[in-house]
């Protein structure tokens, strides 16, 4: 029982410095596609500025 409980340990270690790593960028990637959705209706909004 102790080596399965070590597994488990282990697991949930690898586990958490996973979580720990993609975070940040799970955050930069929500974070992007909401100014990308801004960036969008401001667009639909104004559709008499010149676009670039």
């Amino acid at each position: 029982m102790n080596t399965a409980m070590d597994n488990l340990i282990a697991l949930l270690t690898v586990l958490g410095i996973f979580a720990a790593v993609a975070f940040p960028s799970l955050l930069g990637i929500a974070h992007e596609r909401r100014v990308d959705r801004q960036i969008r209706t401001a667009h639909r909004v104004m559709p008499s500025s010149p676009r670039r």
